[in-house]
């Protein structure tokens, strides 16, 4: 039986030899595709390590849009700020008061002579007995002349008249004016308010001071045949330089008057009223709205943001690179190993 054996094996060597080689091959495949690395077949661990890589490209994207929103952040704060800064906004604040500084009523009457001026309260005004007669003259009144400040060589003659003061007890002026003849279809008499009467008053040069306040001021008129009540509010203004200007905002309204004096007559009657409107005075003034501190705050968070993205994303990198390194050194030992 050896004998037959020995015979057998050396009449087919080379089937033996290809046994003894499946034999391996197949014994390979079954213990050595990860030998030490792990039981994970080599297409699982494939699938993982591309996965991890999708999600670090995607991640690194993520922080590049993160630093490009960033970015466009500073550039939109620093447009904002410099917008900010050419155009101010307006701040009005209010503020409530008892007693005004008495205002300076200027007016121009030409031929027109004022026949009364009186002071009332809680708006009061109680009838006229003698219209169109000289009356009771209890305001506070001064004449001046002086120089028109635009043309420099007319004359003109103003009389001006202590405003009313107490708010509280709706202190008005009235005052009657009176005008015999005038060559126009109409008569109006102009008039301008100034804020202080007491520094017209105390004024060295009151000629010089008038052509200031005609020059700052705005004018209006009242005509003859009615009343007109008019009812003013106090804006201060501060300008850039710190100055401070001063200007009324009124509101006015006009009532006919009923003539009822008993013979016809050529001439005009002026009635006019000037009354505060309310206690506030109301202060203006330009304010920049772009806080330099909110904006330097700003700016060191985004550029932190930025900073910590940039060190993210470098993060991102390396951690690819050694996963890269990683699956190339299994991908040797395992390669090496089948050899």
């Amino acid at each position: 039986q050896l004998s037959e054996d020995v015979e057998r094996v050396s009449e087919n060597p080379a089937e033996e030899r290809e046994g003894e080689m499946e034999v391996h091959e197949d014994s390979s495949s079954v213990i050595l595709p990860d030998g030490e690395l792990g039981t994970t077949t080599p297409s699982l661990r494939f699938s993982k390590t591309c996965l991890k890589n999708v999600f670090s490209v995607i991640l690194l994207f993520i922080y590049l849009l993160l630093m490009a929103v960033a970015v466009f952040l500073v550039y939109q704060t620093i447009s904002d700020f410099r917008e900010k800064l050419k155009h101010p906004v307006m701040s009005v604040t209010y503020k409530e008061v008892s007693l005004y500084d008495a205002p300076g009523i200027a007016f121009y009457p030409g031929k027109a002579r004022l026949l009364s001026c009186k002071h009332h309260y809680y708006d009061h005004i109680p009838p006229l007995i003698n219209p169109g007669q000289p009356g009771d003259i209890e305001c506070t009144t001064q004449r001046i002349n002086y120089t028109d400040p635009f043309t420099n060589q007319t004359m003109k003659y103003a009389l001006v008249v202590q405003g009313p003061r107490d708010v509280k007890k709706r202190e008005l002026v009235f005052l009657q004016f009176h005008l015999n003849e005038t060559d126009q279809d109409f008569s109006a008499i102009d008039y301008l308010l100034f804020s202080s009467f007491q520094e017209f008053v105390s004024s060295p040069e009151k000629a010089k001071f008038m052509k200031d306040c005609e020059s700052s001021y705005s004018s209006w008129k009242f005509s003859g045949g009615f009343r007109t009540w008019v009812k003013m509010s106090l804006v201060k203004t501060k300008e850039e330089d710190g100055s401070e200007t001063v200007e009324f905002k009124q509101e006015t309204s006009v009532v006919n008057y009923i003539d009822q004096r008993t013979k016809p007559r050529s001439d005009q009657l002026f009635f006019v009223v000037f009354e505060w409107k309310d206690p506030f005075i109301q202060t203006v003034q330009d304010i920049i709205t772009a806080n330099p501190w909110n904006m330097i705050a700003l700016l060191c968070g985004i550029f932190l943001a930025l900073f910590k993205a940039a060190d993210f994303a470098k993060l991102s990198v390396k951690w690819m690179i050694k996963i890269r390194r990683r699956h190339l050194k299994r991908t040797r030992q395992v390669t090496n190993h089948i050899s």
